[in-house]
């Protein structure tokens, strides 16, 4: 498959799977904003209701009071009226509610009885009257109370009271607090809400009259404040403030169901990352493997087909079999065949250390020493170019415990491509420096040769990895040689780093712990 199609598919899917899951977030906080704005709406309704309550109760407080006290002050008065003309006799009784100053509230005339005594025997007579006295004295109390209730002009004297003797009460007296809980707690779970809360009464300017016993400030960030006493002067009204520590919880808990939906998304949209992710790295080993074997066929062809014109030739009967010339063949087979050992000895090592069964047989070694023989080994080589190499000991303490093959091959490859990518018709110059910095014991090769991208510096220890350079064929190898350093380095519990520019050439630098003497 192509990689503009994965790329694609990659595509679709990544901005399905975002979108799925940005629309869960937003739905989330959708509802946890609607939760919110029905809960605030609902404490608000019930912080409310119970001031109305609350201002009720003191009202009809006063109202008793006043009712017993008018009722206490309240007379009634009997006239006796005598009709000269028809002897008739008129009994009226009238009632009067009046204040302490004697202002007259309310009076009026309950019932008339008229009688004829004449006409009516006079045992008759008394037993009437005294019947009408009672029920009417009846009548009167209950029509006193009635009207005194609802008669607005009965009321002045109480709203009085209520707005210059309740007012100037201290908060403190004015509210019930253990009444005023329990109307919160029963408008709140009117509204359906069940939370634990906690409260305080405060004055306008923010004197606390009273906290509740159990009072915790957690969640008092978000608090609800509902005026009591409204109607009165700002300097006596209360302000009641109440928080809920759970209330976070309650929104959570409108939207849990929503949560393993938004875990589901998640998993499946990491889950589809991985698996680009493999597809990727999946397509840049069969890339990295069709290189290695395109790599491999061309190193491994050179060697075969040399040996195979040297077997030829010394089958030949038509061809000169002459001590030089065999000797010549005999040197060329063998060379050859060294050159395919060692190819194929580069692939076995890998091999081993991918399997783990790779064995070291470490000693003690002076990495200054290691170095100079390695440089004495290349200066031939380095030397034909018209280069050279410099050497620049400063390691003090450069004693190691490495296994000397692999760690001699190490160094060997690093030289080996400091030649191999040089510039074409120009010197090669290579540099070598050894230290000491704190305990570690470092070392550095640099050249002057063609240099890295920065792209391809950061894959140059993959195996089978290969800067492109067309299909030019004069360097060989198969992108082992740095796979296979940074893997001993590593096992020498080292670090190696690259630094390269292109065009400019390229430096390795390998830090290592010094061998401590016990």
């Amino acid at each position: 498959m192509k990689k503009s199609t994965i790329w694609l598919i990659s595509g679709v899917m990544g901005i399905a799977f975002a979108g799925l899951l940005l629309l869960q977030i937003s739905y989330i906080e959708d509802m946890a904003k609607m939760k919110k704005e029905q809960f605030d709406e609902s404490v608000n309704r019930s912080l409310y209701q119970a001031s109305r309550n609350l201002e009720m109760n003191e009202t009809l407080r006063y109202l008793e009071k006043d009712v017993n006290n008018v009722e206490r002050r309240a007379y009634n008065q009997d006239s006796i009226m005598v009709d000269g003309l028809d002897g008739s006799i008129r009994h009226s009784h009238q009632f009067a509610v009046a204040a302490d100053d004697g202002t007259v509230y309310s009076a009026f005339e309950l019932k008339t009885f008229t009688t004829k005594p004449a006409s009516v025997p006079k045992a008759m007579i008394m037993h009437r009257d005294k019947n009408s006295m009672s029920e009417a004295t009846k009548s009167l109390q209950e029509i006193v109370r009635n009207r005194y209730v609802y008669q607005k002009a009965l009321l002045d004297e109480v709203v009085y009271n209520i707005l210059y003797t309740a007012s100037d009460k201290p908060l403190k007296e004015r509210v019930n607090f253990k009444l005023l809980d329990n109307d919160i707690r029963n408008e709140l779970l009117n509204n359906g809400i069940n939370l634990p809360y906690h409260f305080t009464v405060s004055t306008t300017d923010g004197r606390e009259v009273y906290r509740c016993p159990d009072y915790s400030s957690e969640g008092e960030e978000n608090c609800f404040t509902q005026t009591l006493f409204r109607n009165d002067p700002s300097s006596k009204m209360g302000v009641v403030k109440i928080h809920f520590p759970d209330m976070s919880s309650y929104i959570f808990s409108s939207i849990r169901f929503m949560i393993p939906a938004v875990i589901f998304t998640v998993v499946l949209l990491i889950t589809f990352i991985f698996t680009i992710v493999v597809i990727f790295r999946q397509k840049r080993y069969t890339e990295i493997k069709n290189d290695f074997i395109n790599n491999m066929t061309h190193e491994l062809k050179t060697p075969i087909s040399s040996i195979s014109l040297a077997a030829q030739m010394l089958s030949d009967e038509s061809v000169t079999k002459s001590p030089a010339m065999m000797t010549h063949l005999g040197g060329v087979i063998n060379d050859e065949a060294k050159r395919l050992r060692f190819l194929v000895e580069k692939v076995l090592q890998m091999s081993m250390f991918d399997r783990k069964t790779a064995s070291f047989k470490k000693k003690e070694l002076d990495l200054n020493e290691l170095l100079e023989q390695v440089a004495s080994s290349f200066n031939l080589r380095v030397s034909h170019t018209g280069g050279k190499i410099d050497l620049e000991i400063e390691a003090v303490d450069s004693a190691l415990f490495v296994d000397e093959v692999h760690f001699q091959n190490a160094i060997t490859n690093l030289m080996d491509n400091a030649v191999k990518y040089r510039k074409p018709e120009e010197p090669i110059n290579i540099h070598i420096r050894t230290w000491n910095e704190g305990e570690k014991l470092c070392f550095s090769i640099a050249d002057n040769g063609l240099g890295i991208k920065k792209e391809d510096a950061k894959k140059i220890f993959d195996k089978f990895y290969r800067v492109h350079t067309g299909n030019v064929h004069d360097v060989k190898g198969f992108g082992l040689g740095l796979a296979y350093v940074k893997k001993i380095i590593n096992l020498h519990d080292g670090e190696i780093r690259c630094d390269s520019e292109l065009g400019k050439g390229t430096k390795f630098t390998i830090t290592l712990p010094i061998l401590k003497e016990e």
